[in-house]
């Protein structure tokens, strides 16, 4: 089976939201066929596309995995769900959310998933902690580096490095 270099982006704004963050790495570790290899700090950020809400904590993480982003995608709201995660509005608060956001390099979208994440190069809260981790990774749809992207990305949000740590 071939493993693929997946990055995921890990966000919190309700409740404990640092401890929301450990519960989903602990999760992460056990995902089948699935390694996690590191995550970035745990950013304190504003909020994207609905203003009116608590500050999110995000981070992206770095897994190897067999699962296609479909297969993958079922595991993360698996996990969404085994942390507490509730529906709400979209773009609105959340114990956790985990977003698929670079596969491979592969460009990929059905009627579950789409990857890369479709607004990953406008979202600060995003390209910050990925830049920390992979700065030259290249999006496979802009040809861009993380490096690049986080340079030219439009979103003026704050995001701040925190003292907290997802454990590996």
């Amino acid at each position: 089976m071939t493993t693929h270099r997946v990055f995921i982006g890990l966000g919190s704004n309700l409740g404990d939201r640092a401890g929301f963050l450990k519960q989903a790495g602990e999760h992460l570790k056990h995902l089948p066929e699935t390694k996690v290899v590191w995550y970035s700090s745990v950013y304190e950020t504003d909020p994207y596309g609905k203003e009116d809400q608590g500050r999110f904590l995000n981070a992206v993480g770095e897994i190897e995995t067999t699962l296609l982003p479909t297969a993958l995608l079922a595991e993360l709201k698996r996990v969404e769900t085994a942390i507490g995660r509730k529906q709400h509005e979209h773009w609105g608060p959340r114990e956790i959310d985990l977003d698929i956001l670079l596969y491979d390099g592969f460009v990929y979208q059905d009627d579950q998933v789409t990857v890369p994440h479709p607004e990953m190069e406008k979202r600060k809260f995003v390209l910050v902690p990925l830049r920390e981790i992979a700065p030259d990774l290249v999006h496979p749809v802009s040809g861009m580096t993380v490096e690049e992207l986080s340079a030219s990305c439009p979103d003026h949000g704050r995001v701040v490095k925190t003292l907290y740590r997802i454990p590996v």
